[in-house]
């Protein structure tokens, strides 16, 4: 009787130990777990950012100036190495693919230069859609919510920001104000677009490269370009040029995105930090380059280069003139492209 009495009591000391043991394994695992992923989660990471423009471009000042503040507001746990002018090889057509295949983590793109790859990323440079960089603002807010999909879906990224660049003007040896005061320009384009527009006015399009802009002017062999601001500074235009028409034929973004699954492995508190700075910094830009936009202006003029500000009739005459031209695209364009297009037709009236 007492050995099955020891039997049980030794039985039942055995049970409660395990018990013990289990309860202990168990609860314990949990926080083996968090421990594991908080200490992948605090691992540092550095990106490199590739950008095809030059150091001194507002789009690569812009990346540096995101790269420190990323930096900071993460106490280092995101480094950006921020790689200018083209240094890693790559021209800009590719960069959707070889961001989505983790060439590089991030990367700074031409939204229409993308557009061969997809192409309702060419919506927001379909010429004279929009009559003034406030429009240019409203038709990239229209887009967003389309292009932040496409990215994410089809192409595994994740658009922290679009900057944009200032919208091309017409510069002339003389002064342009109708559309029947461009019928036989010669000018330099950039792009399809430009060479289509041209046509449609009457005017012939020559798609120089920038190097050969300056002489062309010089001799007579061009009479005007289409470009933007800072080029025309760059170009010292006022030397072979007199007047500036600022008639937005198209107004280029570029967007910049970074590898999904590079995003992901980031904790919940960083990614929201990344998506929150990559809005302020995308307010900055847009509001940067309209500052820098009437900065070149003023430095044209100051050199002798008059503005000739478009009427609305103006605009609407090249508008009207070139609806075949975005009709064409919008005939092939995704349907959420023409979405795009109705929405942004009705919130600003036209």
């Amino acid at each position: 009787m007492l050995i099955k009495k020891w039997k049980f009591i030794t039985l039942l000391l055995f049970l409660i130990i395990l018990s013990l043991v289990v309860t202990g394994c168990a609860g314990s695992s949990k926080p083996a777990e968090e421990k594991q992923s908080e200490e992948k989660n605090s691992k540092p990471v550095n990106w490199v950012v590739n950008s095809v423009w030059p150091p001194n471009n507002h789009h690569s000042i812009g990346l540096e100036e995101f790269a420190k503040k990323v930096k900071e507001a993460t106490n280092g746990k995101v480094e950006m190495t921020v790689q200018t002018g083209g240094a890693l090889g790559y021209k800009g057509p590719e960069l959707l693919k070889v961001v989505r295949d983790g060439l590089v983590p991030v990367s700074d793109m031409l939204t229409s230069g993308i557009a061969g790859d997809e192409p309702i990323f060419g919506v927001v440079t379909l010429p004279f859609l929009i009559q003034s960089f406030e429009e240019g603002k409203i038709l990239n807010d229209i887009a967003r919510p389309y292009f932040d999909k496409v990215a994410e879906e089809k192409w595994g990224q994740k658009i922290l920001y679009v900057a944009p660049w200032p919208a091309a003007g017409l510069w002339s040896k003389n002064e342009i104000k109708s559309v029947a005061d461009m019928k036989g320009l010669k000018t330099r384009t950039y792009d399809k677009n430009g060479a289509l527009v041209m046509e449609a006015v009457g005017g012939t399009p020559y798609p120089l490269p920038f190097s050969e802009v300056y002489s062309s002017l010089a001799t007579g062999v061009i009479d005007s370009v289409l470009t933007s601001t800072p080029t025309a500074v760059d170009a010292k235009f006022w030397e072979v040029l007199k007047y500036y028409a600022p008639i937005n034929v198209t107004m280029a973004t570029d967007l910049v995105t970074v590898n999904l699954k590079e995003f992901n492995k980031l904790d919940k508190e960083t990614q929201e930090v990344l998506i929150k700075l990559g809005k302020e910094m995308e307010t900055e830009m847009w509001a940067n380059v309209a500052k820098l936009d009437k900065e070149k202006e003023a430095t044209c003029n100051e050199n002798g280069i008059v503005t000739i500000t478009p009427s609305k009739e103006f605009l609407n005459e090249l508008s009207g003139i070139t609806e075949n031209i975005r009709a064409e695209w919008l005939k092939d364009a995704p349907p959420e492209a023409r979405e795009i297009v109705e929405k942004f037709k009705q919130q600003v009236g036209r």
